[in-house]
C-alpha cells in the first residue's frame, strides 16, 4: 500500500514539479575511513539507565502491543520510571495501597492537567488507551497483588512492583515480557535465578547489588543497569534506595 501510494504521488507531482532542493556534490569515504564512522542509533523508549559498557538502556514505552513488566525491587526505582513515562505525555495510573507514598509525585507530575492519577487497589477504571493516548498502569499492591482489573492491552502497559519475591513471584516472572530484579537475599536469588534461567554467577551477584542497580531480563537478553536520577528527580524522590 505504501509503495502504491508513493507511485501515485510520483505520477501526480512529476519529475519537473515541486520544490527543487539545494544541490551538493555527493559525499564519499575511503574504505579505510568506514571504521571511524558511527551513528547514535538506539532503541526508542523511556531511559532505564546505563549498563556496564555505558550504553543507555530503555523501557519500550509506549508499546503498541500488550506489555507486562515486573519489578522486584524498591519503590524509588518504580517512581523514577513512572515520572519518566509521565514526562513523555502518557497517562500513568497508580494502583496502590499506600497513596501517601505517591502523593508528592502525582502533584509534581501535574503540569496543568493530571498525568499521574492514584487509585485504590482494585479500583482502576478503564483508561481508553490509544496510540495518541498511551497508558502505563503501575501496580503497587504489596507482596501478593490481587489479579488486576486493568490488564495489558495495545498502548496500555502494566508495571507490577513486588518489594520482595512472594509465592506469586514465579507466576508473574513467567508471564512478564520484561523482569527487573534488584537486591534480594541469597535464598531469593536462587529461586529467581531458577525461574529466569540465570547463570549461577549472576544469581549469586543479586544479593550484592547497589541500591541503584537492577538486572533487567527479557527472555535470554540480560542487562545490569544503573539508574541515575536527574537533579529534579533527586529533589522529589531523594537518593536511590532499595528499602522503603
Amino acid at each position: 500500500m505504501r509503495y502504491a501510494r508513493g507511485r501515485a504521488m510520483a505520477r501526480l507531482v512529476g519529475p519537473r514539479r515541486g520544490l527543487r532542493g539545494p544541490r551538493h556534490p555527493g559525499h564519499a569515504l575511503a574504505a579505510g575511513q568506514l571504521d571511524a564512522l558511527s551513528l547514535p542509533v538506539g532503541d526508542d523508549g523511556v531511559p532505564l539507565g546505563s549498563d556496564a559498557e555505558g550504553t543507555e538502556r530503555t523501557l519500550s514505552f509506549p508499546h503498541p502491543a500488550p506489555y507486562d513488566v515486573l519489578l522486584i525491587g524498591g519503590l524509588w526505582t518504580a517512581q523514577v520510571l513512572a515520572l519518566r513515562v509521565a514526562a513523555t505525555g502518557a497517562l500513568v495510573l497508580v494502583e496502590t495501597g499506600r497513596p501517601a507514598a505517591w502523593t508528592s509525585l502525582a502533584r509534581a507530575a501535574g503540569t496543568g492537567w493530571e498525568r499521574v492519577i492514584l487509585h485504590q487497589v482494585g479500583r482502576v477504571p478503564p483508561a481508553g488507551a490509544a496510540e495518541g493516548r498511551p497508558v502505563l498502569v503501575v501496580r503497587d499492591c504489596g507482596m501478593r497483588p490481587p489479579r488486576g482489573r486493568v490488564v495489558p492491552a495495545p498502548w496500555q502497559s502494566v508495571l507490577t512492583l513486588l518489594p520482595y519475591p512472594s509465592v506469586v513471584a514465579p507466576r508473574l516472572m513467567r508471564a512478564s515480557a520484561l523482569v527487573g530484579v534488584q537486591r534480594v537475599s541469597p535464598q531469593e536469588a536462587g529461586t529467581i535465578g531458577g525461574v529466569l534461567g540465570l547463570p549461577r554467577t549472576e544469581s549469586e551477584a543479586l544479593p550484592t547489588l547497589a541500591d541503584s542497580v537492577t538486572l533487567w531480563v527479557a527472555g535470554r537478553e540480560r542487562h545490569w543497569v544503573t539508574t541515575g536520577a536527574s537533579e529534579a528527580e533527586t529533589r522529589l524522590l531523594g537518593a536511590a534506595r532499595r528499602m522503603d
